[in-house]
């Protein structure tokens, strides 16, 4: 074997323990990345945005599911679907957002003194698509000046009335006659609302005798009190 020969084996040789010396150093870093980064667990990511007030339930194929490191999961962060049944988004839920615990919270139900009422709501009078469950609302009511010497008046017949459920759309017959609350043709929803006795009253009496109900949703955390000088509007009061 001559010197070449030697050279050659010598550099061989040594290129053999430089990749194994890398492959070692990337091993090495690695193992160490995991070591720090901890086992990896479940979570869920929203592949789609989900509207305030939407009950969760109902979005599951709005959600992928992820691994990622057990130390870097938020401690509020869902690792179980099943956490989703009777909640209702609190805010806005945006695509590519990390599903946790304070972005819910459980669907409302009536509280003690309060009951259930349903009417239906004219889908192009009132808040067509952005009333949810959870939502609060004032319901207007219109009733016609018929009689003689009495003249058209507006009434804010509910303030801050707590939607609990909202039905899915339906079309009106011919007549409108689906509820007394919508007197033409078109499509209504059915609306439920959690209300003491009085409110439930009004509402009743408004889905009976009013020519029209309409509702005005109230903005997340906005004043839903109205003072009674703005409670009632005619015409004729408008200076």
């Amino acid at each position: 074997m001559n010197s070449r020969q030697r050279r050659g084996i010598i550099l061989l040789l040594l290129s053999v323990l430089c990749a194994l010396g890398a492959f070692a150093g990337v091993f090495s870093v690695i193992h160490d990345a995991e070591s720090k980064a901890g086992p990896g667990t479940t979570a869920y990511r929203l592949r789609a945005d989900i509207p305030a007030y939407q009950p969760l339930e109902e979005a599951r194929d709005r959600f992928e599911k992820i691994s990622m490191p057990k130390r870097w999961l938020p401690s509020t962060a869902v690792t179980d679907l099943g956490e989703l049944s009777g909640k209702i988004a609190v805010t806005p839920l945006r695509k590519g957002s990390l599903l946790q615990e304070d972005m819910m919270a459980a669907r409302p139900e009536l509280k003690p003194g309060q009951q259930e009422i349903a009417i239906m709501i004219d889908a192009a009078t009132g808040v067509a698509g952005k009333i949810n469950a959870g939502s609060k609302v004032n319901i207007f009511a219109t009733f016609d000046g018929k009689d003689q010497g009495t003249k058209p008046v507006s009434k804010v017949i509910v303030s801050g009335a707590q939607v609990i459920a909202v039905g899915k759309l339906k079309a009106l017959d011919h007549d409108g006659s689906t509820g007394a609350t919508t007197r033409r043709a078109g499509e209504a929803v059915p609306i439920t609302f959690a209300l003491d006795t009085k409110d439930a009253q009004r509402v009743a009496y408004a889905e009976s005798f009013a020519s029209h109900v309409r509702l005005a949703l109230i903005a997340p955390g906005g004043d839903d009190g109205i003072s009674s000088a703005d409670r009632t509007y005619t015409l004729d009061s408008d200076k």
